[in-house]
C-alpha cells in the first residue's frame, strides 16, 4: 500500500469525521479505512486522531500533518487534472453559483459567450445573493465578489475591481459632497448587506484602513435594489465600479470620496479542497479571466 492512498484515507476520515462515513464516501470497507490509516501512524511513529466510539478528532501533531497532506495531495490532483484535461473534451452539465446582481449585470454575458465557445456544455447557472455550499449542494465553481476566509476552498483571482460611492447630483446638492469618509456619517446611505462588514463602510486614509459606520433609509442583501435606490435620491451608495459604470457615465450618479477607495478587491472562481480542476471548470475559469480582462470596469 502506497503513502499517498494512506494519505487520502486519512484525509477522509477527517473529512467525513469517521471511519464509516469515510469508507462510505471511499467505496471501501471500515475496517480497511482503519487499517491503512493505522499503517500511516505506524510508518510515521506518531498517533494522528483521538478515537472513541462515537467521533474521531485531530491530534495536535494530526492537524499540522492534515493541513501539509491536502495541499501535497492538491498539488498532486491538480498536476494529473492539467495533463488529462488537454487530452479530453471540454463538454457536460456544469453547475455554478453566482451573485444575482453580478449575473444580471454582466456575468449572463460572459456565460452566454462561453457556450457559443463550447457548444457541448451545459450550464446551469444559479444566481443568488447567498453563499452556497458547494460540496453539500453539488456545484462545481462558484464566482464571489468578496474576500474569502473559507480555507476548506481553492480560490483563483479571475479578476480585480474597484468599489465606488457614489450618489445623485441632486443629492450631493442637497446634502453637501463629503470631502473626507468620516462626512458619511451625517448624510444618508444605502446599505448592501452582502457586503462584509455591512454599516461599517472601510476606506484608505493616509495608508491606514479607516472604518466608517454609516446608516440610511435602507439595508438590502441586493446590489440590484441598492443601486436603484440610489439612482432614486434616497442616499449614498457603496457598491462594485462595474455595477454602476454605465450610471456614472452618463451623469446619473457621481461618485465621490475617490480618492479614499480601498485598495482593488477581488473577483474569485472558487470550488471544494482537493477536487481538482476538470477539464469543463477549467475551461470556464480561463475564459473568464479573458473575459474580464477586456472589460474597462474591471
Amino acid at each position: 500500500m502506497d503513502a499517498i492512498t494512506r494519505m487520502r484515507c486519512f484525509i477522509q476520515v477527517v473529512d467525513s469525521k469517521g471511519f464509516s462515513a469515510a469508507a462510505r464516501e471511499m467505496g471501501r470497507s471500515k475496517a480497511l479505512v482503519s487499517k491503512y490509516v493505522g499503517e500511516l501512524e505506524d510508518e510515521l511513529g506518531v498517533r494522528l486522531l483521538n478515537r472513541t466510539t462515537r467521533q474521531v478528532s485531530l491530534t495536535e501533531v494530526g492537524q499540522v500533518y492534515y493541513k501539509e497532506a491536502v495541499e501535497i495531495l492538491q498539488r498532486i490532483d491538480d498536476l494529473q487534472a492539467s495533463v488529462q484535461s488537454s487530452h479530453k473534451e471540454v463538454r457536460g452539465r456544469l453547475r455554478v453559483s453566482a451573485p444575482r446582481s453580478m449575473g444580471d449585470d454582466m456575468l449572463n454575458e460572459a456565460m452566454v459567450e462561453f457556450l457559443v465557445k463550447y457548444p457541448e456544455i451545459v450550464l446551469d447557472l444559479r444566481l443568488e445573493d447567498r453563499f452556497v455550499d458547494l460540496v453539500e449542494e453539488g456545484f462545481d465553481l462558484a464566482v464571489r465578489v468578496t474576500q474569502l476566509d473559507d480555507s476548506s476552498l481553492i480560490a483563483r483571482k479571475i479578476a480585480t475591481f474597484s468599489t465606488v460611492v457614489c450618489a445623485t447630483p441632486e443629492v450631493i446638492e442637497k446634502y453637501g459632497e463629503p470631502k473626507v469618509p468620516a462626512d458619511l456619517v451625517s448624510r444618508p446611505c444605502v446599505i448592501d448587506t452582502n457586503y462584509r462588514f455591512k454599516q461599517n463602510w472601510a476606506f484608505s486614509v493616509d495608508g491606514e484602513r479607516v472604518s466608517v459606520a454609516v446608516k440610511g433609509p435602507l439595508e438590502v442583501n441586493s446590489a440590484a435594489a441598492a443601486r436603484e435606490a440610489g439612482l432614486r435620491g434616497l442616499g449614498f451608495v457603496r457598491t462594485p465600479l462595474f455595477f454602476v459604470y454605465h450610471d456614472i457615465r452618463k451623469g446619473n450618479l457621481k461618485a465621490v470620496l475617490e480618492p479614499y477607495s480601498e485598495s482593488q478587491l477581488g473577483i474569485h472562481a472558487v470550488y471544494p479542497h482537493r477536487r481538482h480542476l476538470s477539464a469543463k471548470v477549467r475551461a470556464l475559469v480561463d475564459f473568464l479571466v479573458e473575459w474580464f480582462a477586456a472589460r474597462p470596469t474591471c
